[in-house]
């Protein structure tokens, strides 16, 4: 079984900034693409920022030069540093993982965290 626990998430005013923090763990063989998702009341979840495992990286338009993705494989981490974040920024925010696990073969599953809320006030 594999794990993914999030943290980094809380309230903040419109210009400052966040870092979020995902962890991955338990019978990992290796982690393909990391991400990060959010969902705000009412709307569907969209794709924020994603990273390869060699550390190829895509945004979503809204949060282009003001959000960065990274990862750290030896720590099976992926982070979020977000700034200059605005009111629109508000969601919840979901960290997925594309996780190779050995059993008898190699089989990939897609995981998901818990979820972390990021509050921006006006």
């Amino acid at each position: 079984q594999v794990q993914l626990v999030e943290s980094g998430g809380g309230l903040v005013q419109a210009g400052g900034s966040l870092r979020l923090s995902c962890a991955a763990s338990g019978s990992i063989f290796s982690i393909n693409a990391m991400g990060w998702y959010r969902q705000a009341p009412g709307k569907q979840r969209e794709l924020v920022a994603a990273i390869t495992s060699g550390g190829s990286t895509n945004y979503a338009d809204s949060v282009k030069g003001r959000f960065t993705i990274s990862r750290d494989n030896a720590k099976n981490t992926v982070y979020l540093q977000m700034n200059s974040l605005k009111p629109e920024d508000t969601a919840v925010y979901y960290c997925n993982a594309e996780v190779a696990i050995y059993s008898e073969g190699i089989y990939e599953y897609d995981y998901w965290g818990q979820g972390t809320q990021v509050t921006v006030s006006s």
